[in-house]
């Protein structure tokens, strides 16, 4: 098949499943090298953070970084019309950003081992460079992120992928980030915090749990191996070769659904037709309140939580950590509970592998609706679902273990989010199977989803799903 110069690059990065042995001793010798420590406080024991008179926020004294704000939503869509949550106000543009080089004839992705005071696990692999804008203009007054010269100085490297995407729509109020990968134009001399890695070798570690983590995942998503002809090479049908490897089955079946010029289900003017007609319907009000007059929340001195023990609930921490450019400090953190749930339900339509996605409507959007995957909720204190759950969700939790193309816990944002995980799931449903699809679901191909994920109209949770399939 064929495919541009970059995203062949990324193509057969994507095939370099090289052994992980060296990976293996750096991150455990990495998360032995620095102390890492995370406490509970109560929230008068925040340094330069306090609760704002009057519009009753909890933000840092410099202005910066982020705000908890208390936000009132009403809309006409879906089963709750209306209600009141905490939600973060960050209104910074990061970096979230991988240097790449090719070395040997595969580019490979220069990574990070870090601590971020939410994560489960404490150390995750991330971007090279993982920075709000008060994180690399030094607000806090330490050290400068380790590369980031590289992403700022265009004469240090080539941009091969330059996005601007959403956060999660239900705890942030309209956060982007800037998803980046460059090409890095000289010799990179690994901090002892880094390390290269293929593709190929990046989703061999996705199908483990919370190794990973979500920004890496998020600037992943981005890395096209879309092809660009329908001519594939002669032989087998069941199987053929890219890049001298034999693909079979559901890796297969992924190039094939990748392909821009195999037909699909819709073309891509009824896609965005049908997510303009979704974004023209639903209608959604907000507006910020003091976090003191949320209606069903309640606020103690270390937690200002739901009154039904669902969602998630705001806390305070105290950091330790040995390899950030701050050692130590205080934030505010949402906690969440229990796993969350978000899953692709995937089926081949005319010979051809499709995901099925839904408009998802949250508060924090920028236009309402993006394009999210099937399902996706969080967990509640109790671990159990949300009644009524939404629709496909037993297709996730009855599913047979022969239909699951995919299935890992994952971590979402730590640096703002407190031990918040969700349960990632693809699962195949037969194609011979008639699946009746509300309104506000439609299928799609890989390189239809891919296409709309250059222009900023897919979700996190989704592109957390794209980040996770694999052709190894």
């Amino acid at each position: 098949m064929k495919a541009g110069p970059v995203r062949e690059s990324f193509l057969h990065s994507a095939l370099a499943d090289e052994p992980l042995a060296r990976f293996d001793a750096w991150f455990a010798e990495r998360g032995a090298a620095h102390p890492f420590r995370v406490r509970r406080l109560p929230f008068s024991e925040l340094r330069q953070w306090r609760f704002e008179p009057g519009a009753g926020g909890l933000a840092h004294e410099s202005g910066k970084f982020f705000q908890v704000r208390g936000l009132r939503v009403r809309t006409n869509h879906g089963p709750v019309r209306e209600w009141d949550q905490p939600i973060i106000n960050q209104p910074e543009i990061g970096i979230l950003g991988i240097a790449t080089r090719v070395v040997d004839g595969v580019r490979r992705f220069l990574m990070q081992a870090k601590m971020e005071p939410g994560n489960v696990n404490m150390l995750q692999l991330s971007p090279t460079v993982q920075a709000t804008r008060s994180n690399y203009t030094r607000v806090h007054g330490g050290r400068r992120p380790q590369y980031l010269d590289l992403f700022t100085d265009r004469g240090a490297s080539a941009i091969l992928v330059d996005q601007l995407q959403s956060e999660q729509g239900a705890r942030f109020l309209r956060k982007r980030n800037r998803n980046m990968i460059i090409d890095v134009k000289g010799e990179v001399e690994p901090h002892d915090d880094f390390h290269w890695l293929t593709l190929a070798q990046i989703h061999r570690l996705l199908r483990a749990d919370n190794i990973v983590n979500m920004d890496a995942r998020t600037v992943l998503a981005c890395a096209s191996v879309r092809a660009d002809s329908s001519s594939l090479p002669a032989g087998d049908p069941s199987a053929f070769s890219v890049a001298g490897r034999r693909l079979e089955g559901f890796a297969k079946d992924l190039l094939l659904s990748l392909s821009n010029d195999e037909p699909g289900l819709h073309s891509m003017d009824d896609l965005v037709s049908w997510l303009s007609e979704m974004k023209s319907r639903a209608e959604m009000s907000i507006e910020t309140v003091p976090l003191e007059e949320l209606r069903g929340w309640r606020r103690t001195g270390d937690e200002i939580r739901h009154e039904s023990g669902r969602h998630f609930s705001v806390i305070a921490v105290e950091v330790e950590a040995g390899s950030r450019e701050v050692v130590s400090w205080t934030q505010p953190l949402l906690r969440h509970y229990s796993h969350g749930l978000a899953g692709f339900l995937a089926q081949k339509i005319g010979g051809r592998l499709h995901f099925l996605a839904r408009a998802s409507v949250e508060p924090g959007n920028f236009d309402v609706a993006d394009v999210g995957p099937t399902v996706a909720l969080a967990g509640s204190e109790d671990g159990s679902w949300e009644t009524p759950g939404p629709p496909f969700l037993e297709r996730f939790l009855a599913a047979p273990p022969a239909a699951i193309r995919y299935s890992a816990v994952q971590s979402e944002e730590g640096g703002r989010f407190y031990h918040f995980q969700n349960r990632y799931m693809i699962v195949e449903v037969p194609p011979s199977e008639v699946v009746p699809l509300p309104d506000d679901y439609v299928w799609m191909t890989l390189a239809q989803l891919d296409e709309l994920t250059r222009f900023g109209m897919v979700n996190i949770e989704a592109r957390n799903l794209l980040a996770c399939l694999s052709l190894t």
